[in-house]
């Protein structure tokens, strides 16, 4: 993707040494005005961030100030604007990373601002929804955040600015995020293995489990599966399983029941991890889990509790390599 970080560096600059305004273009600053806040005048035709007041001085502050106030002077009203990725997009993509800079209120308040504004046309309403199904949804987003999207799917389905088939989906959208949310305790299902046996998830005694929702027919996850099982943060937590106290529990699991697939892949799974099908059919059929592709990674405690909800390889190493 073209689009990243292009000002993110200057925003740390904004929030350390207090520069007042950045833009994109050359645009000249404007002076303070009475009781040392800015005038947030909107500029036609680019993007230009906010002057954050000179009295503000701490970080986290101005990093609150910064995200409640992103897009003040951007024209919302300018249609033309949404056919101008390297202005509209990219500021996006930057107001996104911004956000990690402030708690969760901040972030949520922020959010239903962006969208309140973006209601002052309604194909630019559209595109910001569209913009941020885009980053924070699709699987294949390097900025996907399921816990940063739901403000925005409860602003959406309520929307009189959506038709009622938008407004369906980002419903559906909805209540599957609302699923095994992290720190939630996870969906219950049962698993079978290659002898036959079945178990419940809640049954198994592990201080962490690592499930992994596979497909044997996905060549991402056989480059997934072959990663963890080289992984030195990963082995490293197994090598502290015990006959008394199990560590780490990989469970690659295959939410369907197709046995003569599944099987022709079991020599590929790594030694020590469990490979299960879902038998019943009880993952799909209730819609237990988004699986919205696959490899699909959740790192639960020994609780059945989420710790990570549709991670990383990279995030699930860091976690082991910090925490033990």
């Amino acid at each position: 993707m073209k689009h990243i970080f292009s000002i993110i560096a200057l925003v740390g600059l904004i929030l350390i040494i207090g520069l007042s305004c950045l833009s994109r273009k050359k645009a000249q600053s404007e002076p303070l005005a009475e009781k040392d806040t800015p005038a947030q005048t909107v500029v036609p035709d680019t993007f230009v961030l906010p002057q954050v007041p000179g009295t503000i001085r701490d970080s986290e502050e101005r990093a609150r100030y910064l995200v409640m106030h992103y897009w003040d002077r951007f024209d919302f009203a300018d249609r033309n604007l949404i056919r101008r990725p390297e202005i509209t997009e990219q500021a996006f993509v930057d107001y996104i990373n911004i956000l990690g800079y402030v708690p969760e209120e901040n972030i949520n308040a922020s959010l239903a601002y962006t969208l309140d504004k973006a209601e002052t046309d309604t194909m630019m309403y559209l595109h910001f929804i569209e913009l941020f199904e885009k980053y924070l949804y699709e699987p294949n987003s390097p900025f996907r955040n399921e816990e940063y999207y739901l403000p925005v799917l409860q602003k959406a389905v309520n929307s009189p600015l959506l038709e009622e088939e938008s407004r369906s989906r980002y419903g559906f959208q909805l209540d599957m995020a609302m699923r095994n949310r992290i720190g939630e305790r996870t969906n219950d299902f049962s698993y079978t293995i290659s002898s036959g046996q079945s178990f419940r998830l809640y049954d198994l005694k592990s201080e962490y489990t690592l499930l992994m929702f596979t497909d044997p027919g996905c060549s991402t996850c056989a480059a997934v599966t072959e990663r963890l099982g080289q992984s030195k943060a990963l082995n490293d937590a197994l090598g502290l399983n015990r006959p008394a106290r199990t560590m780490l529990t990989v469970l690659a699991l295959y939410p369907d029941n197709n046995l003569e697939e599944w099987n022709a892949h079991l020599a590929g799974i790594p030694a020590g991890w469990v490979y299960a099908y879902d038998k019943s059919g009880e993952i799909t059929g209730k819609r237990l889990y988004d699986i919205k592709a696959f490899p699909t990674l959740y790192l639960l405690d020994r609780d059945k509790k989420v710790i990570l909800k549709d991670t990383s390889v990279e995030t699930i190493e860091s976690f082991f390599s910090i925490n033990h």
